[in-house]
């Protein structure tokens, strides 16, 4: 568990310096603090999408674990949806951002050392990270961009459905699966300044993580509490809890049932912070489920590998 703990309290340190750095006014809380989720969205996030996956191995793309997480995102984010419907009516963007935050794990700097150290390699990682990309975050970003005002209805549906699958993120995730796929090697003076590149995403989305915390304190907003409470149960203990049963449903052995289900309680991925900022829709959910995750996804993996047996 060593990795793991690595892995978090590298992210503490992080989201420490983006905070302090606000609280010294280097890094100003509007639109100075915005750049760095714009940069990241826009080049070093893709850059690192890109890079990760066209290394990957197409034989694990398929594989139960994978398909077990897909339909647990798709299933927690459909009873987020309904519970807030329920209980805490909200905008479209901002359930968008709630539902996301319930189910959207993080696949890279939590994600890595938690399928390394816990589960013995990182074989399922990468194809999760994929599916996310590829799938999930269109869905996501057309439904953030879905009331633009500008135009009727129908247009409105079309630019936001346009925009989120030419976004940077989608278009760097595609490239990568063909390049995958197809088995070339890019060469190393390419591929170089792109891991370079995609080096600086979770650092600049870490530190206008931290930046954001001056503005307030996480669920201090009454109006968004509830959603923010609501995405973080479902995170760390209804996704992990779903998994198990699709697993149970559809027979998968224990081996990959644990994995399936220890991934499921990886908190909440930063690019939903980011996703939120840079649309600036539903961010103070996505800010508080993704510290609240981030804390509570370690005693709750622990749990699993209790009642597990490992």
């Amino acid at each position: 568990m060593q990795g793991v703990l690595t892995g978090f309290a590298i992210i503490f340190a992080v989201i420490f310096v983006g905070w302090a750095l606000s609280k010294r006014g280097v890094i100003g809380a509007g639109n100075q603090r915005l750049m760095f989720n714009r940069v990241a969205f826009y080049a070093a996030t893709p850059a690192l999408i890109f890079s990760s996956v066209a290394v990957s191995d197409p034989q694990f793309f398929l594989s139960p674990v994978v398909l077990v997480v897909s339909g647990a995102t798709i299933l927690t984010s459909v009873i987020y949806v309904v519970l807030s419907r329920m209980f805490f009516r909200q905008d479209v963007p901002t359930t968008t951002i709630g539902a996301a935050g319930a189910s959207y794990y993080n696949s890279v700097n939590i994600g890595l050392p938690v399928s390394i150290y816990v589960l013995g390699n990182a074989t399922h990682v990468i194809p999760t990270l994929l599916v996310q990309m590829a799938l999930f975050t269109p869905v996501i970003l057309a439904f953030l961009g879905s009331d633009s005002g500008e135009g009727t209805p129908l247009q409105q549906t079309w630019k936001s459905v346009r925009d989120a699958v030419l976004s940077p993120v989608v278009l760097a995730s595609v490239a990568g699966l063909l390049v995958a796929v197809s088995g070339v090697t890019i060469p190393q003076p390419v591929m170089e300044p792109l891991e370079i590149l995609g080096g600086a995403s979770i650092p600049m989305i870490l530190m206008s993580f931290g930046a954001s915390l001056t503005a307030g304190g996480v669920l201090a907003s009454k109006e968004h509490r509830p959603g923010a409470i609501t995405a973080t149960v479902l995170k760390v203990a209804g996704m992990p809890l779903v998994s198990w049963l699709l697993c149970l449903a559809f027979g998968v052995g224990p081996e990959l049932t644990y994995a399936a289900v220890i991934l499921s309680a990886l908190p909440t991925a930063q690019n939903v912070y980011n996703y939120a900022a840079t649309y600036q829709r539903g961010e103070t959910i996505a800010r508080d489920t993704v510290f609240l995750t981030t804390f509570l996804s370690m005693p709750a993996m622990v749990v699993i590998a209790l009642l597990f047996g490992r």
